[in-house]
């Protein structure tokens, strides 16, 4: 099961990397998704650093908490976008992910210590 939770923490960690990185750089799909949701490029930055950086915390175990609720925080924005545009698969997938995230969070809880 420590495996398990491992590789979890790695992919989900690497999807919020690779989720902000593309944001940062302001990835043409990224501007004219989130730009028909109102976010102007600066915006689509900040979303992007908050969604690198929780990836960054999500690895080290003193602040896996705060890694994964900033990451959840991020893609449940993303998910109601997702929703309200109609997009079912991407949806599916982002509501796991952030399901899975509840859990890193629930397992990293500060009193679990």
């Amino acid at each position: 099961m420590k495996i398990a939770y491992v590789i979890l923490l790695a992919v989900v960690a690497l999807l919020a990397t690779l989720s902000g990185i593309t944001k940062i750089l302001l990835m043409p799909q990224d501007l004219e998704f989130f730009g028909r949701f109102g976010f102007s490029d600066p915006m689509l930055i900040t979303f992007g650093v908050a969604q690198l950086l929780g990836g960054i915390l999500l690895v080290v175990k003193t602040t896996r908490f705060i890694g994964a609720t900033v990451i959840a925080s991020t893609f449940l924005v993303s998910l109601m976008l997702l929703v309200i545009d109609g997009n079912v698969p991407v949806s599916i997938a982002t509501g796991i992910v952030t399901l899975l995230l509840f859990g890193i969070m629930k397992q990293s809880w500060p009193s679990r210590r």
